[in-house]
């Protein structure tokens, strides 16, 4: 009874922050994330051993689930508080002991004005019928609150049948013009590749795949944007030259020429993007975005993909951004300063000039 008290009173402590997350580590006290920063929740005291294991306990609300962890050592699944707000959870094991990791997930989905993103260009993406398109970026950087954004833009202005893979299930749908089916990994499919090569039989327009992590998935996702399929999905990584080399290299070598050709052909565009601490509070994002044309698939085609940071510096009428320019806009926009925008920059020293 006492860990549940305290258990009710950590959340409702980073719900009245509107923190991101919440971090159970033994040794420290309770930490929430606000606006990118890890904050000490000083009125609670220390977590020791017992307490963290109490506080993953109540998350792993049955004795199945709980056994599952004893035997993988990790669990991610989704947690819903109340009524009032849901998480994305991971308890983990470290050092022999459990710790927790709890990312809130909003009830509202929020639109791309909300999100500080360029509308036109992402409704123009979104308007293809079939191909691939990537949101990337380091973990924490709002990636699956922009795909949600996409998926909910499609649910209200088209009549689609689309279907979301993850793990867990993170933003909860409602079907409008569209209908939505949303697949939880394992709990309605044992898994990614399993749930993409289902759904060739289950008339589906639209695929959001929560993470592509291994070359299984990416083959039947390059498949079905090539058979009709619009794709939307996310990775680890930095920016849309590196996303594209770590897609072809997780292929063999006999693979990847016919990997590259179909990533030349179906591949839209890809939205890099950094979530960075706004001068007045909160956080805006900061993008590189890539749109496929022409010059892009004869440089995938060709293997040189570590020119396509200068297509997209000179194609910025057609919508491409750098990441630079983008950092340089919201720096002259007063929305956030030169040094956090220099911290975020892969080449401060041309920023610098941009901003002159």
């Amino acid at each position: 009874m006492v860990a549940q008290i305290a258990f009710n009173l950590i959340l409702e402590a980073a719900l009245k922050e509107s923190a991101s997350d919440i971090h159970i580590t033994v040794g420290r006290n309770p930490t929430i994330r606000m606006d990118g920063v890890l904050i000490p929740l000083l009125k609670f005291p220390i977590v020791d051993a017992n307490f963290s294991k109490e506080f993953a306990d109540i998350l792993l609300s049955s004795e199945e689930a709980r056994a599952r962890f004893i035997e993988t050592k990790e669990q991610d699944f989704s947690y819903r508080y109340q009524d009032r707000a849901r998480f994305r959870v991971n308890v983990f094991q470290q050092r022999g002991l459990v710790a927790t990791a709890m990312r809130y997930i909003p009830n509202h989905i929020r639109d791309f004005a909300e999100l500080n993103l360029p509308v036109d260009l992402f409704k123009e993406v979104l308007s293809r019928s079939q191909g691939f398109v990537l949101v990337v970026g380091p973990i924490g950087q709002g990636k699956s609150t922009t795909l949600a954004a996409m998926i909910q833009h499609l649910n209200q202005t088209t009549t689609s049948n689309i279907l979301t893979i993850e793990d867990p299930i993170e933003f909860l749908f409602t079907s409008d013009r569209s209908i939505i089916n949303q697949r939880e990994v394992p709990n309605d499919t044992l898994s990614f590749g399993r749930a993409l090569k289902s759904m060739f039989r289950e008339d589906v327009n639209v695929v959001m795949i929560g993470e592509m992590r291994d070359p299984e998935t990416i083959a039947t996702a390059l498949t079905a944007a090539e058979t009709g399929h619009l794709i939307l999905s996310s990775l680890h990584t930095n920016n849309a030259s590196q996303t594209i080399d770590r897609i072809i290299d997780s292929f063999s070598a006999t693979q990847q020429n016919q990997v590259r050709a179909q990533l030349s052909e179906t591949l839209v565009a890809i939205v890099s993007q950094r979530l960075l601490p706004k001068i007045r509070g909160g956080r805006v994002p900061a993008l590189e975005i890539m749109l496929v044309n022409t010059a892009i698939r004869n440089l995938i085609r060709e293997k040189k993909t570590y020119e396509i940071d200068l297509i997209i510096e000179t194609h910025s009428r057609d919508g491409m951004m750098s990441l630079n320019r983008s950092l340089a806009s919201l720096v002259r926009r007063g929305e956030i300063s030169l040094d956090s925008a220099l911290n975020f920059s892969t080449n401060p020293g041309e920023l610098k000039m941009l901003t002159k």
